[in-house]
């Protein structure tokens, strides 16, 4: 009798696992829900700020698809009723096309892409890995000329590059694209982070600098070269400045300064066309950004990791 009442009373007073809230299931799915409010408070302002910010380029697109005359009519109207397709047929293959412009821009960006790629990989190791006297203080200097206003060097560079006769070529585009000090600062921030073990390891085994750097540290650094090929890519996709200074043909005209040509009969900015070309001006961005993202953000958590 005693051990059945005493079997019972320890029956009655274990605690359930799955009553009164204290269990581990129950705490469990009170972390669960409290992730999730978390997630929705960011994630909600997220996304309006997300739609604030895209509301530009709705509107563009809007706006590419209809006459001059609608294009600033009050209240707007977001979805033509008949949308002009005629506005990209006319920017593509009219009388003021953009395809001219366009490889051009392609052009300037490839060769920018690639040299700055380049030089900035090859100074950023030697910076990083090579041991010369003055190398701290050569670095510093070159940081130093990041302080000069770009806009002090145009005059400069346009006598420099009209002496050469390079003026109104897409070389004068080119050429001052290809070194740039915070691409070299970059690389050389990136090629410091990494072990010099490496590089004592492959000197052992009787490797040359060159092959140190091709075969050892450049295979490593994909991630930060990605993410360097998109800013350069972007920087001289939208570069406006340095074309209005040193191109005057429109034969060389890149796509920002192509983007200007389109006006109505009254010279005014025909706001269809110019709007269907930068539709079209911001395909290739979209495309370079989709391809190289994952190495893009993985380059920036890296960095900012370290």
């Amino acid at each position: 009798m005693t051990e059945t009442s005493t079997a019972a009373s320890g029956t009655a007073t274990r605690p359930s696992s799955s009553g009164g809230g204290t269990g581990p299931a129950a705490r469990q799915a009170q972390r669960r829900r409290r992730d999730r409010i978390r997630r929705w408070s960011w994630g909600i302002p997220m996304w309006i700020l997300a739609l604030v910010f895209l509301l530009p380029f709705a509107w563009m697109i809007s706006t590419s698809l209809k006459p001059d005359l609608e294009a600033f009519a009050i209240p707007m109207q977001w979805i033509p009723d008949e949308p002009r397709w005629e506005n990209y047929t006319e920017v593509l293959f009219g009388e003021n096309s953009i395809l001219l412009a366009f490889w051009n821009s392609v052009f300037v960006a490839v060769l920018r892409v690639a040299g700055e790629l380049t030089t900035a990989t090859l100074a950023g190791y030697a910076f990083a890995k090579l041991r010369f006297p003055g190398r701290g203080k050569v670095f510093i200097a070159y940081l130093a000329t990041s302080l000069i206003p770009a806009q002090l060097l145009l005059v400069p560079r346009f006598v420099y590059f009209q002496e050469l006769g390079l003026y109104d070529t897409l070389w004068a585009l080119i050429l001052p694209g290809m070194f740039t000090v915070l691409g070299t600062f970059l690389m050389r921030q990136y090629f410091v982070s990494q072990p010099d073990e490496f590089a004592e390891a492959a000197r052992l085994d009787g490797a040359s600098e060159f092959q140190i750097f091709f075969r050892v540290y450049l295979p490593n650094a994909t991630s930060m070269i990605s993410a360097l090929a998109i800013l350069t890519f972007v920087w001289s996709w939208n570069d406006y400045e340095t074309p209005l200074v040193f191109l005057s043909s429109p034969e060389t005209f890149t796509l920002p300064m192509g983007l200007t040509s389109f006006t109505d009969e009254n010279g005014a900015m025909a706001a269809g066309l110019s709007m269907a070309a930068a539709v079209i001006s911001i395909i290739p961005i979209l495309l370079v950004f989709l391809i190289f993202q994952r190495r893009f953000v993985r380059a920036m958590t890296e960095s900012a990791l370290k």
